[in-house]
């Protein structure tokens, strides 16, 4: 009987060295509570772009058209997440001793850049055209897709962050004109608490792990 316990014990060690090989265990959940609040704090901004005259604070930072800034805007949200990602990520996987760089996150960023880049192109082309109300539906698709694609190799919590992104977006596309809302929603709201849940789960109590 101890022999048998001793069997299975080191048949599931293996199975999480295994496991831990080839998925990304060290996102950092704080990142994901940072992406959401500069995702509200960059709606708010696109709202006061839209919807009200433009303060002379905000036309001194953007001098361009609307469209031109709300791209200037959207790339500046997304460099400063990309920079709180890695940066945090980098510190846990370094408090952890493990390398950010591994097989397991060599997939992840692989599954998670192709429909990534292929939404990106395909919302800059509608940007071109001037096709601004399938934007932020497509945000939403893409990175849910994208996300979805990942999650096997990561935390399964990904995969219905990811859901919860595409049904936005979906949403977002069928309620035109509440595009901004669904966008600050996906991106901000459900960003915050994926990533409170991601802190308090493995964070927190690393074990759960």
């Amino acid at each position: 009987m101890k022999n048998t316990e001793l069997y299975l014990a080191e048949i599931k060690e293996i199975r999480k060295m295994m496991e831990q090989s080839s998925r990304f265990l060290s996102l950092s959940g704080l990142s994901g509570v940072l992406i959401g609040l500069y995702a509200l704090a960059g709606a708010f901004v696109a709202y006061r772009m839209i919807y009200f005259a433009t303060p002379s604070l905000f036309r001194k930072i953007f001098p361009g058209k609307i469209a031109e800034n709300l791209v200037v805007l959207g790339s500046a949200i997304l460099i400063l997440s990309l920079s709180t990602v890695l940066w945090l990520t980098f510190r846990k996987a370094r408090k952890e001793g493990k390398r950010i760089w591994n097989p397991g996150s060599r997939l992840m960023c692989l599954n998670l850049a192709v429909p990534l880049v292929s939404g990106g192109g395909l919302i800059l082309v509608f940007v071109i055209h001037g096709i601004f109300s399938v934007i932020a539906p497509s945000c939403l698709v893409f990175y849910g897709l994208a996300l979805v694609n990942a999650a096997k190799f990561t935390h399964q919590e990904i995969f219905y962050m990811g859901i919860f992104q595409i049904v936005l977006g979906i949403f977002a596309a069928i309620f035109s004109g509440m595009g901004l809302l669904f966008w600050a929603t996906g991106f901000g709201v459900i960003h915050i608490i994926y990533g409170t849940v991601m802190y308090f789960k493995y964070e927190r109590n690393p074990r759960t792990v």
